[in-house]
């Protein structure tokens, strides 16, 4: 299954839920983030890999090995919203062929109902993670 097939599974998840509902899925999806390896502790320090756009502390790594892209994130836990976002495009993007990457949808959002439940800040801050990953895988596998 591919990266577009991926994220319409997701999107059809959140299709018939109200805003409450769509949140709490995106919260289950949050918790489903794992945490930082101590590998990856490490490199925080002395990488500057925080996207700057979010006000939400998210780090983000992308990442393509043998041709696959990987996506390694830590988003502060007060912000579970966000979590759950960057969990959703790992999930769609991770073990996938990175020049797949940029079938991330830029409407991503609107497709899952949370621009509105998450507001005008919020969203933007979200596209730019999105943004971020497609830019980075693009860059990993050398386009």
């Amino acid at each position: 299954m591919g990266v577009r097939e991926r994220v319409d599974e997701i999107v059809a998840e959140f299709s018939d839920l109200d805003g409450r509902e769509k949140l709490e899925l995106l919260v289950d999806y949050a918790n489903g983030l794992p945490p930082l390896s101590a590998a990856y502790e490490a490199r925080k320090a002395s990488e500057d890999r925080r996207v700057h756009e979010c006000q939400t502390p998210v780090f983000l790594w992308t990442e393509v090995e043998q041709g696959r892209a990987h996506v390694v994130a830590e988003v502060a836990p007060e912000a579970p919203t966000v979590k759950g976002f960057v969990a959703i495009v790992a999930a769609a993007v991770n073990g996938q062929p990175a020049t797949e990457a940029a079938a991330i949808p830029e409407d991503l959002l609107e497709r899952l109902g949370l621009a509105e439940v998450l507001g005008i800040l919020r969203a933007r801050g979200l596209r730019s993670i999105t943004a971020r990953i497609k830019r980075g895988l693009a860059a990993a596998a050398g386009g």
